[in-house]
């Protein structure tokens, strides 16, 4: 179980990096075409801003779950070191109540636009509220792991054994 978790993020460790070479070549191809040919491609804009939203989104999930996002963490370390544990399980509590609200506004976002269909890409745009979708259930995921599994410290770390 715990070699397809690892397979799983490291696939969307991959999606990003495809989808942010895809960004850099298309904005580069527009910028060439435009100031080299007097033209450009109209659908490199919009599919640019989706693949952006797409790595943000799974970005967001990814820094999660490595524990690198911005945390507080030493005025509750140096007051209260004996309730750390119980007070970084009510953070991951609050933070599954945020990404809970944020699936469901972005998968009612998802599908009211589905059948929005963009005349540039020919893609719904619904896709850029599933970025939502899929990065909120991650991230409920990262949070009920942290809250249900052993305390791994500030950094997302297990403490060391003792």
């Amino acid at each position: 179980m715990r070699a397809a978790i690892e397979a799983l993020w490291r696939a969307i460790d991959i999606i990003m990096a495809v989808l942010l070479a895809g960004m850099i070549a298309l904005v580069f191809l527009n910028v060439v075409m435009r100031y080299g040919f007097s033209s450009g491609l109209r659908v490199t804009i919009e599919l640019s801003r989706l693949w952006f939203v797409w790595v943000v989104m799974l970005g967001a999930a990814v820094v999660l779950r490595r524990g690198e996002h911005l945390q507080l963490s030493e005025f509750s370390e140096a007051l209260m070191p004996r309730f750390v544990p119980i007070l970084r399980r009510i953070c991951w509590a609050i933070v599954l109540v945020a990404v809970i609200m944020l699936f469901v506004g972005a998968w009612r976002q998802t599908l009211a636009n589905w059948n929005n269909i963009s005349q540039l890409t020919g893609l719904p745009s619904g896709l850029l509220y599933l970025s939502g979708v899929v990065s909120a259930a991650l991230m409920a995921a990262v949070a009920l792991v942290r809250i249900f599994g052993p305390d791994r410290g500030p950094a997302g770390t297990r403490p060391p054994e003792h």
